[in-house]
């Protein structure tokens, strides 16, 4: 059976995340992270299957490289607690083949986010077990593009006024405003209309082969079903699992599972009498002892490999 895992995140600076060593972690590459002036390797995983980066309109073709999307996003967003890309993990229907899953999920990302303005790359694992588990992982920028290619802005100010039209002062000598979100992308209705645009995208592609197992979305509790919700594990987590090593979500989700069985089998007996019935960054030690690049430099010396590297392969 497919799974409707459908979850949206976000990496925030705050949190010690960097989003260039998540883009490294979900392409399974090797990529410098200019900020912190290191490489992010997650070269041993072996499971991902497909990659690419979709680009917006007015988006620099550079970045479809992924280390110069990654480090520039890093590179433009100065503030400490920083919301630095929003992130997707969605499982993708076992009853397709790998052509089909990565034209569904492509299109889905493609109309729902890149078409809105924002830079996605996509990577799909598919990692080996007992069970079939294929699944997206997508990172989106945070930033609207000038029609320049340059960096916008990603939010304005806005004073709060009184009955009398006036600005509102504050005790340090400001006014009272609020920040109102330019794209629109924030808003807290985005995350049901992307996940019942999913829904929808599944069931059509369903429907168009004949298969007759439609996906819904919606939680237990709105489908009005007596089941409860397991929780999302996680890579870490799921890699414990997977050696054999019962964790504390893992074995809350095993009772879960077993209590909706049997929810389950009671609905199904009441049925036949005939009654009704969803990378954490590594520390670092002190100052390099070398001065590091700036990001110009780095950008420049980047690309010069890059070219080598097309050189060599002709």
């Amino acid at each position: 059976m497919s799974s409707v895992h459908y979850g949206l995140g976000i990496v925030k600076r705050g949190d010690a995340r960097s989003t260039v060593g998540i883009a490294a972690y979900i392409a399974r590459e090797k990529i410098y992270d200019h900020r912190y002036g290191e490489w992010r390797d997650h070269t041993r995983k072996r499971d991902v299957v497909h990659r690419e980066i979709l680009l917006p309109e007015h988006a620099p073709r550079d970045f479809a490289d992924r280390a110069i999307l990654w480090n520039s996003v890093e590179h433009v967003e100065r503030q400490g607690n920083a919301q630095l890309s929003r992130t997707l993990i969605v499982g993708l229907p076992v009853e397709l083949d790998r052509d089909a899953q990565i034209a569904l999920i492509r299109d889905h990302v493609q109309r729902e986010y890149v078409d809105w303005g924002m830079c996605a790359d996509l990577c799909i694992h598919d990692p080996k077990g007992k069970d079939p588990n294929p699944h997206a992982h997508v990172m989106f920028t945070m930033r609207p593009f000038n029609p320049d290619g340059t960096w916008g802005d990603k939010s304005r100010r806005e004073y709060i006024l009184d009955k009398q039209g006036q600005k509102i002062p504050l005790a340090k000598g400001d006014f009272k405003s609020r920040r109102i979100d330019i794209m629109g992308w924030d808003d807290r209705g985005n995350a049901e209309k992307w996940r019942a645009a999913w829904e929808r995208d599944v069931n059509r592609e369903y429907e168009r082969r004949g298969i007759e197992r439609p996906i819904d979305m919606r939680s237990f509790k709105r489908q009005g079903l007596d089941l409860e919700p397991t929780k999302h594990m996680g890579p870490k987590v799921a890699a414990l699992e997977k050696k054999g090593i019962q964790t504390e979500i893992g074995t809350q989700n095993r009772e879960k599972q077993k209590r909706n069985a049997i929810r389950r089998e009671r609905g199904r007996h009441i049925r036949n009498l005939g009654e009704k019935n969803y990378t954490k960054q590594p520390q670092h030690e002190g100052q390099a002892q070398d001065r590091l690049p700036t990001y110009e430099e780095w950008l420049a010396g980047h690309k010069k490999e890059q070219s080598r590297g097309l050189e060599r392969g002709r």
